[in-house]
């Protein structure tokens, strides 16, 4: 893609080999209609939104914006709102100012714009939105750039070969030949299928230390490595950290308030579920304690009645409640007639005389039953160990 300093409007002529090539360094700035000094010294507000519309229409990092879901409208309608947020940027950091007072040309000023301010803005949204496939990205950029086991396959080291931005060069193993062949991209993606899917490092790093690793960068090395060598051919940058990412648990999260943007006056409003009770279900709440309650005193006057109020045999009948149906620690039959004392055919017969007590209870709903454990398991509970703390005594 062509940098959007250059000249647009200029077709190639025929004989244009015959002119003069331009001496190296910094290109002159032949673009007619930028006149961003011109705009500025005059304020004319128009021509320098037009002049951004332009530069933000014509930005190669859009198409990455647009891919990642930064713009959703279609059309030229699409950059209104990137334009007024780059506008809005420009203004509160002062740099129209700065432009004048540093007494730059208009190329200095459409190349800061382009390659700096634009840039961040977008960079600085997709890191927001994507931060975990930002921060991969930029990994296996720096990788295959700095290892040894990669090289470049679209240079041949001459100085005056034409500019590549990085996602565009084409990346392979160190060790393979010049004239290694590319592959199409249905067969890349088929080759893909035999990379498993690596595991995820949840240690966490970063300045804050909410971040994961993901990945180590020497298990990324060899994953990078691994790809490359199933595909068996050098792929563009962009390519290769999709094909990269796609072995990898990468999650991009991404938090939005509820209620949206408070511009947007006519669109839907939500707010969060309050988990609360309100008064009606306290009221309520407070009644089927109340009712639970008088089921446990019910309940426990039955099994009194079914001893025919021996002492002796209620507390043991309270035992084997609590060991078998209400204590957290879940005894078998034999680890409670152990620790109670008795025979296992007698705590058979106490468990018969509970359950058939626990059948005579009937409950409208099913919140009333569940009321009625947890104050039944309280008060045997506290029954069960008042007896311990008497027997201890004795």
């Amino acid at each position: 893609m062509k940098s959007i300093s250059e000249d647009y409007e200029k077709a190639a002529e025929p004989g244009s080999a015959e002119k003069k090539p331009q001496p190296k360094g910094r290109r002159p700035y032949d673009r007619k209609n930028a006149k961003w000094v011109e705009s500025l010294r005059s304020s004319d507000v128009s021509r320098l939104w037009s002049e951004l519309h332009r530069i933000v229409s014509h930005h190669p990092l859009v198409r990455a914006s647009r891919s990642a879901g930064l713009l959703v409208e279609e059309g030229s309608s699409a950059y209104t709102d990137l334009t007024q947020e780059l506008f809005v940027q420009l203004l509160s950091k002062n740099r129209f100012e700065h432009y004048l007072e540093s007494e730059m040309t208009d190329y200095e000023i459409e190349c800061e714009i382009s390659q700096i301010e634009l840039t961040n803005l977008l960079t600085a949204e997709l890191r927001k939105r994507h931060p975990e496939s930002y921060r991969l990205a930029r990994r296996i950029s720096t990788l295959i750039q700095s290892s040894s086991n990669f090289r470049r396959f679209d240079t041949s080291g001459i100085d005056d070969e034409p500019h590549r931005r990085l996602a565009d060069r084409l990346y392979g193993l160190g060790e393979w030949v010049d004239s290694k062949p590319r592959r199409g991209s249905h067969e890349v993606e088929q080759r893909m299928q035999m990379i498993p899917v690596r595991a995820r490092d949840t240690r966490m790093v970063g300045c804050t230390g909410d971040s994961q690793v993901v990945i180590s960068n020497p298990d990324l090395e060899d994953l990078i490595i691994s790809v490359l060598d199933a595909v068996d051919s050098p792929v563009d940058v962009r390519t290769l950290r999709s094909l990269v990412m796609s072995r990898l648990p990468v999650m991009d999260i991404y938090l939005v308030p509820l209620d949206g943007d408070d511009s947007e006056n006519d669109g839907n409003q939500f707010e969060p579920v309050d988990k609360r009770e309100n008064p009606e279900q306290g009221l309520l709440r407070r009644e089927s304690e109340r009712e639970a309650a008088g089921f446990v005193d019910q309940f426990l006057k039955n099994l009194h009645e079914a001893v025919r109020g021996k002492v002796k045999q209620y507390n043991r009948i309270l035992g084997v409640l609590w060991h078998c149906y209400l204590s957290p620690d879940h005894s078998t039959q034999l680890e409670v007639a152990a620790s109670l004392g008795v025979s296992d055919s007698l705590v058979s017969d106490y468990r018969r005389r509970i359950e058939q007590e626990l059948r005579a209870l009937s409950f409208c709903e099913v919140e009333e039953a569940r009321q009625f454990e947890i104050a039944l398991r309280e008060r045997v509970k506290t029954l069960v160990f008042k007896m311990a703390e008497k027997e201890v005594a004795v």
